[in-house]
């Protein structure tokens, strides 16, 4: 009789292999064994005994997070118990003393303190309290990263509660599943089988939101479909908020400013009109019946086609009051989106918003939000901050920035976001005075706002892995991490992810810490270097396209942006320009006058300037764009070598998916690298830099591409 052993064996390995592989789909929350250490021994002395004091969903999930997280992390499987006393373990407590010394009514309810005290032979406990479930929960998430990070026992302790009210997901998804900017699969709402279906994604959805204190979500698309509001998709809409409510989050829904007329026919959606107002009423009161705690509406009007109030003749104050009077009786807020610029207006768009916005400040109700991207643009790779942050001291102001890469590089490039978000919260609005950064302005330091909002345009989808490219994930946990506490360093950040999605080799964190901390630099120097800013492809906004010139409206026109002639190239946005500068506090308005006092970093978004102008550093404008897109294409080169080296402390099937995502990421930034010298170098009537490889493919090549089917653009 022949043998099997050989095979029998193969199949063991194969089966081995098979398991240890990991598509990405537990995100941070993998929850791998911890490493042999000093700590192990106490982590699994305080894991043997839990508990939870209190009856009901919240504490159901945290049960279920700890007797998930804990066998796979520490290799025990706790006791557990509702009754806290004094033995050894890990207890959460409900303590209304818990929020005593904040600040906001919000902040006291989602606290959690952590007390740590150690007693002899093995007899530690952590105590985690809080007023509400909810506290607790997070109170157990944070335990549970301190273990994936061996962070020692000792060193738990913490009392903390979030520095912003509403941390947000702002979906662009469609009822029929299709994801606006989304390049990871359709939506992961299936509206169709909604609400018989509860997928479990819905619950992993919630656990990975609640794990970095995201507290809100807009389920659905900011260019919105009035269907959500009716009968039959509230019943859908109350399925997931039930799904969420265990986890702290509340559903808001985008409102079309037209619903009253596309659903019941009235005659107008005016603001002003006494019917329209009803009916906004009585739709509010049927949303909350169904979903009581319904956080609100978020809305996108008069921008780019989509109704508003201006449409009746009215202002935003208007239509924003009108509703938000609808919501208030329930405790419900407005979120107004300030992307607004209007083709009518022949006026610089970086100015529109501002000139919309400021002549209303204090007019919106207390219930009112005014929602500002991070830049006055579009989620350019790079932007200066928005001037309306700091404007408006009378009117609540929140935070949008984009996770979903709409401008950089879709879900291929890998870019952590963090930099670039640090450096707008960072900055200095000068408003009321020094000191009031970006981060003051929305955290309501700077002025006295109740309802605070951080939130980010969505990245997520229903690929296995959840955002396409692996380090995406990166930056749906930067923004929970982030909107939590603001002030939250970059790098910290970066190796939090790292150690509880990827390795817990301490070289191999080192070594993507550092790849993910030079991304962004290395991606706007091959896209955009010195201010340049709205030269990708048309419509999908993939790919470079600066000659881009046949748009039905000019702002939507590559050339209107980067302006290259004979003479130079860039905005004049100074005072002998579009003044946008203006609009700014005067510190920033005497930095930016002039282009020898303007960061390079935002040169071209407020000078035209000459081509062989002379920089600090001794090269012209000309040689200093072609060393900057060569310095893009070396660092993603060097991205390359960097993750290849820790090839063996990274999952293989994780590792491959990174290593063929940055062989595109190579090839498309010498792409940008080469389209965009070749034509700009007519322009500057100089020989091609010598600080940048010669082009692969002549200017017509780059000109011919089409991409038709290019993801997250069309219906």
């Amino acid at each position: 009789m022949k043998s099997h052993g050989p095979i029998l064996l193969l199949l063991i390995l194969f089966f081995a292999v098979a398991a240890k592989a990991e598509d990405g789909y537990k995100l941070w929350l993998r929850y791998a064994p911890v490493q042999q250490g000093p700590e192990l021994n106490r982590y699994r002395q305080l894991a043997g005994y839990i508990t939870i004091t209190g009856e009901g969903p919240t504490q159901a999930a945290i049960r279920r997070e700890m007797s998930t997280a804990l066998p796979a992390m520490l290799g025990t499987t706790p006791g557990f118990s509702s009754v806290a006393g004094a033995e050894p373990g890990i207890h959460f407590v409900l303590d209304p003393q818990a929020g005593i010394g904040y600040q906001h009514p919000w902040q006291k309810e989602q606290c959690f303190s952590v007390k740590y005290s150690e007693g002899a032979n093995g007899g530690d406990r952590i105590i985690v309290s809080s007023p509400s479930a909810i506290g607790l929960l997070y109170g157990s998430f944070y335990l549970l990263r301190q273990m994936a990070m061996q962070i020692p026992v000792g060193q738990w302790p913490t009392i903390t509660a979030p520095a912003i009210r509403w941390r947000m997901l702002n979906h662009w998804d469609n009822l029929n599943r299709y994801v606006e900017r989304g390049y990871a699969g359709i939506s992961i709402f299936n509206w169709h089988t909604l609400p018989g279906d509860t997928d479990q994604r819905y619950t992993d959805y919630a656990r990975a939101n609640a794990s970095v204190g995201i507290n809100a979500v807009a389920l659905t698309n900011v260019n919105a479909n009035a269907t959500v509001l009716t009968d039959q998709y509230i019943e859908k809409v109350k399925a997931l908020a039930d799904i969420f409510r265990p986890y702290g989050i509340r559903v808001f829904l985008t409102a079309r400013f037209s619903a009253p007329i596309e659903l019941d026919k009235l005659p107008t959606a005016d603001p002003t009109d006494a019917q329209v107002a009803a009916w906004w009423q009585q739709k509010a009161a049927a949303i909350y019946k169904a979903i009581p705690d319904f956080g609100g509406f978020l809305v996108k009007a008069n921008s780019e086609g989509q109704p508003g109030p201006q449409n009746y003749g009215r202002n935003h104050a208007d239509g924003a009051n009108m509703m938000a009077r609808a919501v208030a009786p329930f405790g419900g807020i407005v979120i107004w989106r300030a992307f607004v610029y209007s083709n009518e207006t022949p006026e610089d768009r970086f100015k529109q918003a501002y000139n919309e916005f400021v002549p209303l400040d204090g007019k919106f109700d207390s219930n009112v939000v005014i929602q500002v991207k991070n830049g006055p643009i579009d989620f350019q790779p790079r932007e200066p901050f928005h001037p309306l942050f700091g404007a408006l001291p009378h009117t609540q102001t929140a935070m949008e920035f984009q996770l979903t890469q709409e401008y950089l590089g879709f879900a291929t490039h890998l870019v952590y976001l963090a930099p670039m978000f640090r450096e707008v919260l960072d900055a200095d609005t000068y408003r009321p005075q020094q000191g009031s950064t970006v981060a003051n302005v929305i955290t309501g330091k700077s002025y006295a706002y109740n309802h605070t909002v951080m939130a980010g345009v969505a990245n997520i989808g229903n690929d296995i892995n959840w955002c396409g490219h692996p380090f995406a994930q990166a930056n749906w946990y930067l923004l929970g991490r982030l909107a939590w506490n603001p002030a939250a360093n970059a790098e910290t950040i970066a190796r939090e992810w790292i150690q509880q999605t990827l390795t817990q080799d301490a070289g191999a964190i080192n070594t993507i810490s550092k790849i993910m901390l030079g991304s962004h630099e290395a991606v706007v120097n091959y896209m955009t270097p010195l201010g340049l800013h709205h030269i990708m492809g048309n419509g999908h906004h993939y790919g470079p396209a600066p000659w881009f010139n046949s748009a039905p409206r000019e702002d939507w026109n590559c050339t209107y942006f980067h302006r290259a002639d004979a003479k130079g190239i860039g905005f004049d946005r100074t005072s002998t320009g579009s003044n946008a500068i203006a609009q700014y506090a005067t510190y920033w308005q005497r930095q930016w006058e002039s282009v020898g006092t303007t960061d390079t970093r935002y040169l071209l978004w407020f000078h035209h300037v000459p081509w062989n102008y002379t920089l600090a550093n001794g090269r012209t404008l000309w040689d200093q764009m072609g060393v900057q897109y060569q310095q893009g294409v070396d660092a993603v080169a060097a991205m390359q070598k960097q993750w290849e080296s820790v090839a063996a402390s990274v999952d293989t099937q994780q590792h491959q998916k990174v290593s063929r995502l940055l062989s595109i990421q190579l090839s498309e930034a010498k792409w940008w690298r080469d389209a965009c010298l070749l034509y700009f170098q007519p322009f500057s009537g100089n020989p091609y830099p010598k600080g940048a490889a010669p082009p692969l493919q002549s200017l017509d090549y780059y000109k011919n591409l089409r991409f038709p089917n290019a993801p997250g653009n069309g219906q």
